[in-house]
């Protein structure tokens, strides 16, 4: 397998009969089979159990049971990273070969049950069925892509020859990895995350959100299966101010691979930058943090498609995801007109459980995401003129409805803080100037959009917009593996450009042979 024969894998059409009855049965089967089961941690091969377990519920619809998992502390985090570092040696020695077999194997066992793990995330994390599969695929193409790049990287790298000497520069892995993945793209980004960690030849412990750790121990269970040794891939489930922060600080702990909130991630940054005693060595961090993402509209574009745009982008997924527009960035000349389109499109969106088809707009992740999502609408009252929505959906989940704000100053909070929810603040602009100053008026730079037909204003944001990810006449969330690298600047973490040419060299360190020959 080579990098060059990458293809994303195609997302669902459930618009085909027998694709929407094979996501049925898919359901069916993981409600009757799956959801409700308790599982193990694992740590150094072996089944480990807590004293104590702590349960997660459907957000949809929260008399549903998800699953129950292990409440592990600080000793057993601390376990779990010392047996990643034994187990270290013999995996950074095993062929690469041989690692990118064991995951393109996976990929294609995940390929075969794709339903079912995407029906997990209609359940677990209230993923409507085309989010869950985007979610899936996506799982498949960072598998498939990193067991590509790990080939790739795994060459002598080039070097300028010297008379007299046989000179090298290969890669080798780093140690012990901290995986911590975000909630909203359960199996992706968890999955993303310690496949480039392992196929790199680092050994690694997972610990997956609290929200979320149903789809994370399926997906441990199917590497398990395809071969994987247990001992590479430790997985625990718990506090993350517990044993996260053990991990972190651990001073067996090389590199600290995280996707989550500013907060957290600058915390993480902190404690990695503290030598702990025994520690050899500086601490690697790998981070992408959220974002306060904008989709300019110039004057002169495809309204109907911007205004297409700005809605995918800000309440796909209810807007929980680090990509989703948050700030729609208007000029002027159209607002009204681009204003009158808009609102229609909103109001239609409607609470309901994603595990039914073309339910498209589903439930906040918990009831913490929910009541920070409803203060800041109260804070939207204060600051500009609520358009639509702005309350509640259905009592059974923790459901919100799709929320637009006018009036919205370029430094408010609404336009300033990451909400995480359905809530979109109009930012009405005299001209691109303007436009292009507001868009990068925020501590992030994640993505960003811009609706234009002018030639010039497209050249000058591609330029000017400093956002990791840009895009023109298109929405600012669906990133694919390998055509959008994907990763911000600033605030937005360390550009990490998975997906990317670049990623796997994270979870590297280069080393130099020279050998004087006669």
């Amino acid at each position: 397998m080579k990098l060059s024969d990458f293809r994303n894998e195609p997302f669902t059409d459930f618009s085909q009969p027998d694709n929407r009855q094979a996501f049925e049965a898919a359901l069916h089967k993981v409600r009757d089979e799956v959801l409700g089961r308790t599982w193990p941690c694992w740590i150094g091969g072996e089944e480990v159990r807590g004293e104590r377990t702590f349960e997660s519920c459907d957000p949809g619809e929260l008399t549903h049971l998800i699953g129950n998992y292990q409440l592990l502390g600080e000793a057993e985090a601390a376990v779990a990273v010392e047996k990643a570092h034994a187990a270290f040696p013999e995996w950074a020695a095993t062929p690469v070969e041989q690692r990118a077999e064991i995951f393109m194997r996976a990929a294609q066992r995940l390929r075969e049950r794709k339903h079912e793990f995407s029906a997990i995330l209609c359940y677990e994390v209230g993923k409507s069925w085309a989010e869950a599969d985007a979610d899936t695929a996506e799982c498949i193409d960072f598998m498939e892509y990193y067991a590509g790049q790990a080939l790739e990287v795994s060459q002598p790298q080039p070097v300028t020859p010297v008379a007299g000497e046989r000179n090298q520069m290969i890669y080798i892995p780093l140690g012990v990895g901290v995986i911590i993945p975000p909630w909203n793209f359960p199996l992706a980004i968890m999955a993303g995350m310690t496949s480039a960690a392992l196929l790199a030849g680092n050994t690694a412990v997972v610990k997956p959100a609290g929200q979320s750790p149903g789809i994370a121990a399926l997906w441990v269970e199917l590497m398990y299966e395809c071969g994987l040794p247990k001992q590479v891939l430790n997985f625990v489930t718990g506090p993350g101010k517990v044993i996260g922060a053990a991990m972190v600080q651990h001073p067996l702990t090389r590199f600290v691979s995280f996707t989550g909130s500013r907060e957290v991630g600058l915390w993480i940054y902190e404690q990695i930058a503290k030598t702990q005693p025994g520690q050899k060595w500086m601490k690697r961090l790998i981070a992408e943090m959220g974002g306060k993402d904008g989709i300019l509209v110039d004057k002169d574009c495809d309204l109907d498609a911007a205004v297409g745009a700005v809605v995918g982008s800000a309440f796909g997924y209810q807007g929980q995801k680090c990509s989703a527009c948050s700030r729609a960035i208007v000029h002027q000349d159209i607002y009204d007109e681009f204003k009158a389109k808009l609102l229609p499109k909103v109001e239609a969106i409607e609470c309901h459980h994603p595990s039914g088809y073309g339910n498209n707009f589903g439930p906040m992740i918990d009831p913490d995401a929910k009541k920070k999502t409803l203060d800041y609408i109260e804070i939207g009252k204060r600051e500009g003129r609520l358009l639509v929505g702005g309350d509640t959906g259905p009592s059974n989940g923790h459901y919100v409805n799709a929320t637009v704000f006018e009036g919205i100053a370029p430094d408010a909070r609404l336009a300033q803080e990451e909400i995480f929810g359905p809530v979109l603040a109009l930012i009405k602009v005299k001209d691109f100037d303007e436009g292009l100053a507001v868009a990068n008026n925020t501590d992030y730079g994640l993505t960003g959009s811009v609706f234009t037909d002018d030639p010039a204003h497209k050249d000058r944001a591609a330029r000017e917009f400093h956002v990791g990810n840009f895009y023109i006449n298109r929405k600012c969330t669906g990133a694919l593996v390998g055509a959008h690298p994907f990763g911000g600047f600033n605030m937005s973490g360390t550009d990490s450009k998975a997906g990317g040419p670049d990623y796997l060299l994270q979870f590297l360190q280069a080393k130099t042979i020279s050998e004087k020959i006669q």
